[in-house]
């Protein structure tokens, strides 16, 4: 999951039993165009591959993956969406019978909690806050969460970890080959691709962080 802090709270508010959390420090190194050696180098990604046990490269195994569950937890924003990407790509490129097997899952962390009274509800998207609202004798007060960090331990647990309430994501081929088209088109040598890509999509871009 994304960010020391929202390590700290997942830690506290997991059930140790089952879950384990492997906080990462910043964004992941882009392996578009990295070696296998500058890879192997990176502390994020070599932290991932020793949690996952399942070697990599000429090494790698599927069969000895430690976890059927691995799940990608990042915030709800912009670097968030970045940091997703960029697993995701490496996931793709390093360990695809994970993701053929089924194995790799997207958390889904609320982005308002919505409060009245002892009312206490979260939203996943701007929608549905207001359909919530629109539910209530009087408007809720809102806090829209910037990021995971933000939850305390419990927070974390109801909405996004715990298997009774969370929602799970989980990843198909075609999820991470169009993640893969995407980041190569973004982060390749090719400009004019690029250029194509953003000039085609600026009108959708909404809730940027500048």
């Amino acid at each position: 999951m994304e960010g020391d802090s929202a390590g700290g709270s997942a830690k506290q508010g997991r059930d140790s039993g089952f879950q384990a959390i492997l906080p990462l420090r910043g964004k992941v190194l882009n392996v578009e165009k990295a070696r296998l050696d500058k890879i192997l180098a990176n502390k994020e990604i070599l932290s991932m591959i020793q949690a996952f046990g399942t070697g990599i490269g000429d090494e790698f195994n599927p069969d000895l993956v430690r976890y059927h569950k691995v799940v990608i937890m990042t915030d709800a924003d912009v670097d968030g969406a970045h940091i997703r990407t960029l697993l995701l790509t490496f996931l793709f490129r390093y360990m695809k019978p994970l993701i053929e097997r089924g194995y790799v899952y997207i958390a889904q962390p609320p982005l308002y909690k919505l409060q009245q009274g002892k009312y206490v509800d979260y939203a996943f998207t701007e929608a549905e806050m207001e359909e919530k609202q629109k539910e209530l004798p009087k408007r809720a007060q809102t806090q829209r969460y910037k990021g995971l960090g933000e939850m305390n331990p419990d927070q974390l647990w109801e909405t996004t970890m715990d298997p009774e309430n969370r929602t799970l994501l989980k990843v198909s081929m075609d999820d991470a080959l169009e993640a893969d088209h995407i980041f190569s088109m973004l982060m390749g040598d090719e400009v004019e691709p690029r250029r194509d890509f953003i000039q085609s999509n600026a009108a959708y871009a909404k809730n940027l962080d500048i």
